[in-house]
Parts: C-alpha cells; sequence; structure tokens
C-alpha cells in the first residue's frame, strides 16, 4: 500500500515524535495493546516497532506473524494502521529500523536481542 497517496497532513504526524500503541491478539483473549514507538515509510507502506525479541508482543506475533493495530494519537488527530506483522531478527533489517527510530526519536538503547516487528499496512482509520 502506498501511503503517500494519504497526503502532506498524514505523511507529517507520521513523523512528529508521538508515542504510539501496538494492538496484537491473545489466544482466546482481550487484545494486548503496548506503547511503542514506530515508524513508517510511507512508499513502500511498512511500520517498524523496535522490541526485545524475549517480549510478549513479539512472542504473540510469533513465527508465523498476526494481524495487528498501530495507533497515535494526539488530540483530536488520530490514525490507525492495521495490517499483517511478521518478526524479522536479520542484522541489516535491525540496523535499519534503529536508523528509522533514531530518525524519529533518539538512538535506542543498546540491546543484543532486539527485532523488528515489520508491519504491511493494509488499512489506515484516522482523521489526519
Amino acid at each position: 500500500m502506498n501511503l503517500v497517496e494519504q497526503g502532506a497532513a498524514f505523511a507529517a504526524f507520521w513523523q512528529e515524535r508521538h508515542l504510539c500503541t501496538l494492538s496484537t491478539a491473545r489466544s482466546g483473549g482481550p487484545p494486548h495493546a503496548v506503547p511503542v514507538g514506530a515508524t513508517l515509510d510511507l512508499e513502500t507502506g511498512v511500520a517498524r516497532v523496535i522490541t526485545s525479541g524475549t517480549s510478549y508482543k513479539a512472542r504473540l506475533i510469533g513465527a508465523d506473524g498476526a494481524l495487528v493495530a498501530l495507533s497515535q494519537v494526539d488530540g483530536r488527530r488520530w490514525s490507525t494502521l492495521e495490517g499483517r506483522a511478521v518478526v524479522r531478527n536479520e542484522p541489516e533489517q535491525v540496523a535499519d529500523a534503529e536508523r528509522r527510530y533514531t530518525a524519529r526519536y533518539k538512538p535506542p538503547r543498546p540491546n543484543p536481542a532486539r527485532v523488528v516487528v515489520e508491519i504491511q499496512v493494509t488499512r489506515v482509520l484516522g482523521n489526519v
């Protein structure tokens, strides 16, 4: 999905420094929503979240991937990205995600167990 078509306000909103929430589904239970830092590549439609490979969110997504929702809010402005997430642990993918995270937020703390949750966005909701 090419998210450039969402417009300049959408692009700016996903570049501003905001914390997000990542929601995953527990087996047979309620959603698991956690605060995360996220980046979005508008041209490829891929959102990325860095996390520890041992985190609950990474384990819920698992080797087969999972449907997730990534949201951010700022007052009355909000956006939710839905899509399929996969966990990537290749060093070049992790380094790329760390560079993107640094550009939006700040350098992440060192974490040798770091992985990347990559979300291929399939649906956009919100009012930006």
